[in-house]
């Protein structure tokens, strides 16, 4: 006869959370309350009222004019084609029952299962919302393999998400150390710190123009081109150095500009937005209506120039011809919507 205690296991010991230095958690992992909106909600109000981003979170820009230029009415097939933490899908998923399904599409295997878990918790069964690992280029193949001819309305938010600009293991910020990486998708291609170390100083110039109008490019190629950095902060402290006229504002800047034509580069973003806009009109219903936003002037003007040369060869019936911005109050209340740009058009009947 066997001794019933031994089957018995043995509970975990208790484990305190590590503390942080000071009154306030500093570092992204510290932020507990951030990460778990649901049980410290008054924490993340006070977060969102003093115009920060919770950590761990996202928040959706411009959903008003999105959803009054998209007009998803119940019954139809919306895809959105960068998912991110879910605040777009969720409104648009709103409007489009009864009957109608969403696809959602993010190449960040880190995020997407997290947003799937997120949006099934609010009642969107697997006939609804459907949950796909691939960037927007990918749209066509996606509709195919659903058996669909074409969506209804396609969304596009072309910009970073907050999730992954906060922390600091993702590489794309500066605000605290990290691996200089920038990939959306971690598993795939070279992170930034070794495209670095390889670029030519005369590629990493044309890079630095066409990727970020950046207009110290002959200065910072040289200083930057062929050097190994391993950190976020090491690559921010070699811009600085390489300008050291810049005060303390522009170098900023110039920082910011550099980050954005490396993850651009690294992530092959204009590559992929141009297989999206060049696949569009194919992937939307007759009449059917598209909605991008843009957040620097590589992608709007790329964004721009699809539209017109759509709206010339008969695909699109009407098209925005001057851009909407985020209105004053949602710049005060979230200070990362003022560079977004939207975009819409609509297919030809």
């Amino acid at each position: 006869m066997s001794d019933s205690s031994s089957s018995t296991p043995t509970p975990a010991p208790h484990q305190r959370r590590p503390r942080y230095r000071g009154r306030n958690p500093r570092r992204f992992e510290e932020k507990y309350k951030e990460h778990d909106p649901q049980r410290y909600a008054e924490t993340v109000a006070k977060v969102l009222a003093s115009g920060k981003t919770p950590a761990g979170t996202h928040r959706p820009i411009m959903v008003a004019e999105i959803l009054e230029v998209l007009a998803p009415q119940p019954g139809q097939v919306a895809a959105d084609c960068t998912l991110g933490y879910g605040g777009h899908a969720q409104a648009m998923l709103a409007r489009l029952q009864p009957g109608g399904k969403l696809l959602g599409l993010d190449t960040d295997p880190i995020e997407l299962p997290k947003t799937e878990a997120r949006v099934r918790a609010l009642g969107f069964g697997p006939e609804i919302f459907s949950a796909h690992r691939s960037n927007f280029a990918g749209l066509r193949q996606i509709l195919a393999a659903a058996e669909l001819t074409g969506a209804d309305v396609i969304l596009a938010d072309l910009g970073v998400s907050s999730m992954q600009i906060d922390d600091p293991a993702r590489g794309f910020s500066v605000k605290l150390a990290g691996p200089l990486d920038m990939r959306m998708n971690p598993q795939r291609g070279q992170p930034s710190s070794a495209f670095l170390g390889k670029i030519s100083s005369d590629k990493l110039a044309t890079l630095l123009v066409e990727n970020a109008d950046e207009p110290h490019a002959a200065v910072l190629a040289p200083a930057l081109a062929g050097k190994v950095f391993a950190t976020t902060t090491a690559l921010a402290a070699a811009i600085r150095a390489a300008l050291p006229r810049l005060n303390q504002e522009d170098g900023g800047l110039a920082i910011r500009r550099v980050f954005q034509a490396l993850r651009i580069a690294v992530n092959d973003e204009f590559s992929a937005l141009d297989t999206f806009l060049r696949n569009l009109p194919a992937c939307l219903n007759p009449g059917g209506r598209v909605a991008i936003l843009t957040f620097h002037s590589g992608e709007d003007r790329r964004v721009k120039k699809a539209f017109a040369g759509g709206l010339h060869d008969g695909l699109y019936a009407e098209i925005a011809h001057e851009v909407i911005r985020p209105t004053a109050e949602e710049r005060n209340s979230n200070p990362r919507s003022a560079p977004a740009k939207l975009r819409w058009a609509r297919r030809a009947a």
